[in-house]
């Protein structure tokens, strides 16, 4: 079980858990529950430079399609191909499910702590 009070999250329903300058990025929980069946993830190639406020991708489920926003800015040194060939492995696990892994280039501003990600979703912290 991942710990989710030591991830950061956007507004948009991303997280990001940083180990030195590697981010990695995935999509909520709750993000996952509110989609339904996620089917399809359009995910930006390896050494694709990524703004942190921009979208880098899509999820697509039975229900819509969204945009996929970058919590940080940098280069993307890696992306999860298991995700990207099984998508609804976000909803049996949005945490363990990670996106992308990115080499920041700047700190990342405006993110969210676990307890203020639960206010904004109404969830339990």
């Amino acid at each position: 079980m991942t710990d989710l009070t030591s991830l950061l999250y956007t507004a948009e329903h991303e997280w990001v858990a940083s180990e030195g300058d590697i981010a990695t990025v995935g999509v909520t929980d709750h993000a996952a529950e509110q989609l339904g069946d996620v089917v399809y993830v359009d995910l930006p190639a390896v050494g694709s430079a990524v703004s942190a406020g921009d979208v880098f991708g899509e999820i697509e489920s039975t229900k819509s399609v969204s945009e996929l926003y970058a919590p940080v800015t940098g280069e993307v040194v890696e992306v999860n191909e298991a995700v990207a060939d099984d998508p609804a492995s976000i909803n049996e696990d949005a945490f363990a499910a990670w996106l992308i892994r990115v080499r920041v280039a700047a700190p990342a501003e405006g993110l969210l702590d676990r307890a203020a990600y639960a206010s904004l979703t109404g969830q339990a912290a």
